[in-house]
């Protein structure tokens, strides 16, 4: 089959190659997809890259995240999943090195879930790590209904994901944004507030937004797309009891935690990594998806598309940053 791989870390126009690669079987509790869209994460470019990840084979196809339809079913593997259009998340991940940037995938099938009709493939590449890591992060510390919730980074990847799960989920969501464009995105994913974090007073402005709420003004829950950087205004904004819920901290990689600041207000404080978050609530984010997708309200960004044979320059868009949506490698 045709892959892009690369055979040792670097920039991605240095050592992401595109060629032929044996086209993998479904082994026993597997199904393999053939892939029509795979999506870049920057934990993607990260591995990639060899930032805090070591080389994991002589050869790896990059990419978590794809949708496509199952086309072959391993033993132990009912025979109707093939023919299912799917979407499906940690391809290159837990020891597998052969990512979704290739036309086929064979994985477990507890990685894969069900994609309704009415969701292109494309829009279903974009699910994997942006929506499992919100799911996570919004509900992690029980239902949401009737609280509110503070998404930090609104019209990002999994801050995107995370207002709209929320807001469907019956909480109250602001969000944070950089500029208007990106406001507007937030806005439409379902945010009853957005704050432009570069001109205003993020704190200030959720304090005035929450008065006479229930509790108190600030926010139940925060999810947080920067821990150390925003640290400052969480303490300002997080009620009693409150939650932070961090899946990056790229601000302050190593900040300095107020400790006795936190304990008096018995903040949770939880740091999300979606490979390694329990079993159990993996699976309640693909059911949980599922439902929602269902709903049929669901909005997905996509920034850019490129074929195969330009993996690199899909990877090299990723880690500039400041785009709006996901960026879909098509195999």
């Amino acid at each position: 089959m045709r892959a892009a791989y690369y055979e040792r870390q670097g920039p991605p126009h240095d050592v992401i190659r595109i060629g032929d690669v044996p086209t993998p079987a479904a082994g026993p509790g597997e199904v393999r997809v053939r892939l029509h869209a795979s999506a870049v994460n920057p934990s993607d470019c990260n591995r990639r890259a060899g930032m805090r990840y070591a080389m994991e084979a002589a050869r790896v196809v990059p990419n978590s995240d794809g949708a496509g339809v199952v086309d072959q079913a391993g033993e132990g593997v009912p025979t109707d999943w093939i023919g299912r259009r799917v979407w499906l998340y940690n391809g290159q991940r837990g020891g597998r090195v052969m990512g979704t940037a290739a036309e086929w995938i064979a994985l477990p099938l507890d990685l894969v879930t069900a994609l309704p009709d009415d969701v292109g493939f494309e829009a279903g590449a974009c699910l994997g790590i942006p929506a499992m890591t919100a799911h996570r992060a919004v509900f992690a510390d029980g239902p949401v209904d009737g609280k509110t919730v503070l998404v930090t980074g609104g019209a990002g990847a999994v801050g995107h994901y995370a207002v709209q799960l929320a807001a469907w989920a019956g909480a109250r969501v602001i969000a944070t944004a950089s500029s208007e464009a990106k406001a507007a995105h937030a806005r439409a994913a379902g945010a009853s507030l957005v704050i432009d974090y570069k001109r205003e007073d993020v704190a200030a402005k959720v304090i005035e937004f929450t008065q006479g709420a229930k509790g108190g003004p600030g926010v139940d829950r925060i999810v947080e797309v920067d821990f150390g950087g925003n640290l400052a205004v969480s303490l300002k904004v997080l009620k009693l009891n409150g939650a932070i819920a961090a899946y990056a901290s790229n601000g302050a990689r190593e900040p300095a935690v107020p400790f006795y600041e936190f304990m008096r207000n018995n903040v949770t404080v939880r740091s999300i990594l979606l490979n390694s978050c329990p079993h159990a609530a993996r699976r309640q984010a693909q059911a949980d998806i599922s439902r929602w997708l269902a709903a049929g309200k669901a909005m997905h960004a996509i920034a850019v598309r490129f074929p195969l044979d330009r993996t690199a320059d899909a990877h090299a868009l990723v880690e500039a940053g400041g785009k709006i949506g996901s960026v879909i490698v098509q195999p």
